[in-house]
């Protein structure tokens, strides 16, 4: 059913054509507030993340948590991992994989390149603390390697115009700058989620993500998914992406029904509904 507070562009996911989710072959998620509600996993989008496992079907998040942060979770699956293939943190700076017992993990950018970054990552974040009456730095960011993070919605509340302010100064500044459902981040570097979903999809499988991007589905939920909402023709938003109808100007495809890990949940179950998957 259409649900009417959204363009006409957006169909409910359970329209999405059989035919297209015939042609899949992976999954790439978000991970805050679509996996997770209030940081965590949720039950129903980790069992998702099981049966796409089990139908070999490859699942990469793309999320804007720091590396320490998602190193848990990418571990094996014996060591408390995930059933992922792989995260890609920092909003595309990072990845993080299993490598049989062993965490590996790698960076978009050399070493030298993130250590003249070190000092201007300080600065900025110093700059936004002095200009901005509340802003205070997201309590993961003692894991972070080459981005900071303003804390707008996890446990601080910031409004419309302070968050707007953090990001006009990161740009000044000469950083990229997104706005997640919880977080501001900032950056220096051309990587994004985009570049970090064609990193892991070549480095895992050997392909080529933009030569077939109607064969992976991305889920997302907030503004800082755009770019990925207008790289892929099945895109969808879960429910809750909503919140930001004002600040959107990239929609998704589709739209779950539920919010969070049950819309993940929705989505992997139409996947998995349509035999064969020809996964990677």
């Amino acid at each position: 059913m259409f649900i009417p507070d959204l363009p006409a562009i957006v169909n409910p996911w359970n329209a999405v054509p059989v035919a297209a989710l015939s042609r899949i072959v992976g999954i790439l998620t978000d991970i805050d507030d679509t996996l997770t509600t209030d940081g965590a996993i949720t039950p129903d989008a980790l069992a998702a993340l099981w049966r796409l496992r089990a139908a070999g079907v490859p699942v990469i998040a793309i999320t804007g948590r720091p590396m320490g942060w998602s190193e848990p979770f990418a571990r094996p699956v014996d060591q408390g991992g995930w059933p992922i293939d792989a995260i890609v943190a920092e909003n595309g700076a990072v990845a993080l994989r299993a490598d049989g017992d062993a965490l590996t993990i790698e960076y978009a950018q050399d070493e030298a390149e993130r250590s003249r970054n070190t000092q201007r990552l300080r600065e900025t974040a110093a700059r936004v603390l002095r200009e901005v009456p509340g802003a205070q730095l997201a309590q993961d960011s003692a894991g972070r390697v080459t981005d900071i993070a303003i804390d707008h919605s996890e446990f601080a509340h910031l409004p419309s115009a302070q968050i707007e302010k953090i990001v006009a100064i990161m740009r000044a500044d000469g950083m990229t700058a997104t706005v997640s459902s919880i977080h501001i981040n900032g950056w220096f570097g051309e990587h994004n989620k985009p570049s970090g979903a064609r990193w892991m999809v070549a480095r895992l499988f050997g392909r080529e993500l933009d030569a077939e991007r109607e064969r992976w589905v991305y889920v997302g939920d907030s503004t800082n998914d755009q770019a990925m909402f207008g790289l892929f023709p099945i895109s969808v938003g879960v429910a809750n992406l909503r919140r930001f109808a004002d600040a959107l100007t990239v929609w998704p495809a589709y739209i779950t029904r539920g919010e969070r890990g049950v819309g993940f949940a929705e989505v992997a179950a139409a996947a998995l509904a349509v035999k064969p998957i020809n996964a990677c």
